[in-house]
């Protein structure tokens, strides 16, 4: 016999229904004042009797031990006059109970795919719902004998079924505030004594969950969590996220972050692959670190031939983890087969333009247009797709500068530009999104007069003190040796060898260059990715900023103050075949220019819905100036995997300027494409796939902490399988659905009586003890 069942019998009543009861007292109150009155005289007497020594019995009775007994005596004589008043008293329980076969009990059955992850017993979760629900289970036949019992399954949506038997529990995902609102709307003017929920606690929707629990809290509908599963799932380990970019070019390498979490694992080694249809196309190992920690994984991934590639990110099993279904994420990556236009613009004649040129000049994916100042108000023009292109020199109009995806400034000063000009630049990065390269010059940075510029708040760095005055020949030149920093070191597009060990030596091993800037210091938010030492650092010398980036508004700029990284091209210690020089820019100016905005650009709220799921879509549309354009009509059309297309109107969401929204149903699995277009040639599309989902085996242990602020919120309570057993009578007294008013007597319980025996008892055994008996 369990404990809860011997106490259970001992107390008549279960506990928990003093809760849910009020306590009133049957004796008349005349009767009951003068019971209070007798009681408090005579707990009076007895104290005073103790403290006064009127129960003297022998000549020791003074002694100091038998002194520090008194209090006690005093206690627990005092304890037996109350006890026994309150009994005299005729204290009842009063209780609200649901009358018999007048009131509903709806059960939901999580019928999601995490409940077949085996932690229960060694069995699935699932086999718990079958024997707690079947229809000869003593606790269905119990809530059958109280309640008109409804049960519902659910994942997604909540649907009612005949049997627990028939269940699948093949869900894709919960949504167990969408259930609760269905079972809520569904009875509505039903009496409804609770709802049951049996589930591990996964939820896909938590903001859902808490507008349902609100609802059934108005309606004074409470609901019993039935937890199943264990809170720790042993050994595992899964994928938690994955990043990349969603497109970039045919011939890049792009950075796919993977974020691991384990349980168990601590110093196991695990391998990290990114594989299509099968065939690994990177690899990456990692030691899994302590216990609660996660781990980032940065994996290098060189892209495949132009197109729209399903990949999975995944962990092959670690030491016999038992659920395998969280070690893989999918994610998709287009690979486009264009070519990027950046605009270098180049103050004054020098070795940097020509080996940058030179080392994109094979990159189909890029075209280096390059603007080069020869003399006051001439030009040499190379690379412009139009003879009249830059003849004027730098673009005075934005719809001619926001053509480009990048730009580049050479060692040209503040004052080649007009204020309206520099404040374009700086829009170019913060409006259109495009990225901003700033090399290193004797007319750059605050040699160039930049300080105070509308290009300033803009720049990575923190201007210094000019050595000199623009375009003096007499700046001096510091030589640094090129270090990589820890972010560096994990950024993609500095990766110069074929692997990451490679990289780190080839880094090494490079020759110094020089700079003409003083550049030590970055803005907060900003990262170095290239630190330079100063030749005299060990002897009190300084380090400088050799590259740098952040984010400025919907761009990047980027900081790069030297002024002969073709060195790294014609150095003598480079060797002929050396593509150091080549790879760095290729690989700098292809990240700069992936994820560049255009006019019109639509995403979806999932890359991967499940079949027969809603997808959101959110456009945001510009015009060639990209001012946001407001009222416009936009339209997508999504094409499924039959080839069926159908479109669907975006209207303006109102509360931000550009953007519009709307939503499909993805009916059936495969893959999908969603091209919004606003009338214009101007268009985006992004491709998807519905595939049945892999999360409900994330972060499967038993969410048990979700589950009881369900039923606390509510009114309810939370289950364990162990406990379970007094459901039926729990929601017999939850105050739900027709009710009717029990009264239960209080002072002729079995403990009461024993209480009190035992107080006298004590009472009795300690005098004779201290020998006052």
């Amino acid at each position: 016999m369990s404990l809860d069942r011997a106490l259970e019998l001992l107390l008549k009543y279960r506990p928990a229904l003093y809760a849910q009861g009020r306590l009133a007292f049957d004796a008349p109150r005349p009767a009951a004042w003068a019971l209070a009155l007798v009681g408090t005289v005579l707990v009076a007497v007895a104290v005073t009797a103790y403290r006064g020594g009127a129960l003297r019995v022998g000549s020791t009775v003074g002694s100091p031990v038998r002194r520090r007994a008194h209090p006690l005596l005093a206690a627990l004589r005092a304890a037996a006059i109350v006890l026994l008043v309150v009994c005299l008293l005729r204290p009842v329980l009063v209780l609200d109970a649901a009358v018999p076969r007048r009131n509903t009990v709806a059960v939901l059955v999580d019928d999601s795919r995490s409940m077949r992850v085996r932690d229960f017993d060694g069995r699935p979760r699932a086999d718990f719902a079958r024997a707690m629900l079947g229809s000869a289970s003593p606790l269905r036949r119990a809530l059958g004998e109280q309640f008109a019992v409804r049960v519902y399954r659910f994942s997604d949506v909540a649907a009612p079924v005949d049997s627990v038997g028939a269940l699948a529990f093949a869900g894709d995902r919960t949504r167990l505030g969408a259930a609760l609102d269905r079972v809520r709307e569904e009875l509505d003017g039903v009496p409804l004594a609770g709802v049951v929920v049996v589930s591990d606690g996964a939820d896909g929707a938590p903001s859902a969950l808490a507008d349902a629990t609100t609802a059934l809290r108005a309606r004074g509908t409470p609901v019993f969590a039935v937890g199943v599963g264990a809170e720790a799932t042993g050994k595992d380990v899964e994928v938690r996220r994955v990043e990349a970019p969603r497109r970039a070019l045919k011939g890049s390498t792009v950075a796919v972050d993977v974020v691991l979490a384990h349980r168990g694992l601590a110093g196991d080694s695990a391998a990290v692959l990114v594989e299509e249809d099968g065939r690994i196309l990177a690899r990456r190992a990692v030691v899994l670190p302590n216990a609660g920690d996660a781990v980032s994984v940065r994996v290098p991934l060189p892209l495949p031939d132009a197109g729209l590639h399903r990949l999975t990110v995944r962990v092959p099993p670690v030491g016999g983890e038992p659920v395998a279904e969280n070690n893989a994420r999918d994610l998709l990556l287009d690979v486009r087969d264009e070519r990027e236009q950046v605009l270098y613009f180049e103050g004054e004649p020098r070795f940097e333009a020509k080996f940058l040129r030179r080392a994109v000049a094979d990159d189909q994916g890029l075209r280096v247009v390059l603007l080069q100042r020869t003399a006051e108000g001439k030009y040499l023009r190379l690379g412009v797709e139009d003879s009249l292109d830059l003849v004027g020199g730098f673009p005075t109009s934005r719809d001619v500068l926001f053509k480009y995806k990048a730009v580049i400034l050479g060692s040209v000063e503040a004052s080649a530009f007009t204020v309206e000009q520099l404040r374009m630049l700086a829009d170019f990065v913060s409006v259109r999104g495009g990225s901003l390269v700033l090399l290193g010059g004797r007319r750059a940075f605050a040699e160039g007069g930049f300080a105070g510029t509308p290009l300033e708040e803009a720049m990575p760095v923190v201007l210094e003190r000019p050595l000199g005055s623009a375009g003096s020949d007499r700046i001096p030149a510091t030589e640094v040796a090129v270090r990589l920093t820890a972010a560096g070191a994990a950024h993609v597009p500095l990766q110069v060898a074929p692997d990451e060990r490679a990289s780190l030596e080839r880094w090494r091993t490079l020759p110094p260059l020089t700079t003409v800037n003083l550049v030590k210091r970055v803005r907060p938010g900003a990262t170095v990715l290239l630190t330079g030492q100063t030749r005299d650092s060990t002897r009190g010398g300084d380090d400088r900023v050799v590259l740098a980036y952040q984010r400025y508004g919907r761009g990047k700029v980027v900081a790069f103050p030297v002024q002969d990284t073709w060195l790294w091209q014609m150095h003598a210690s480079i060797p002929v075949e050396d593509m150091t020089h080549e790879l760095l820019w290729r690989q700098l100016l292809r990240w700069l220019t992936a994820d560049v905005p255009r006019p019109v650009e639509v995403v979806a709220s999932d890359d991967h819905p499940a079949p027969g799921e809603t997808v959101e879509l959110r456009a945001s549309v510009r015009d060639s100036l990209y001012v946001p354009v407001n009222g416009a009509s936009v339209v997508a059309r999504v094409q499924g995997p039959t080839g069926a297309a159908k479109d669907v109107p975006l209207t303006w969401s109102v509360a931000r300027d550009g953007e519009y929204r709307g939503s499909f149903v993805a009916a059936e699995a495969g893959p999908y494409t969603v091209t919004a277009t606003r009338g214009g040639p101007d268009s985006a599309a992004i491709d998807l796939d519905a595939m049945p989902s892999r999360e409900e085996y994330f972060e499967s242990a038993l969410r048990a902490p979700l589950l009881r602020q369900l039923a606390t919120q509510t009114g309810g309570r939370y289950y364990t399988p162990a406990t379970v057993g007094s459901l039926p009578e729990d929601l017999r007294y939850a105050k739900g659905g027709v009710t009717v008013t029990e009264r239960k007597d209080l002072w002729d319980l079995p403990a009461t009586f024993l209480l009190l025996g035992g107080l006298l008892a004590g009472e009795w055994a300690l005098r004779r003890r201290e020998g006052l008996a």
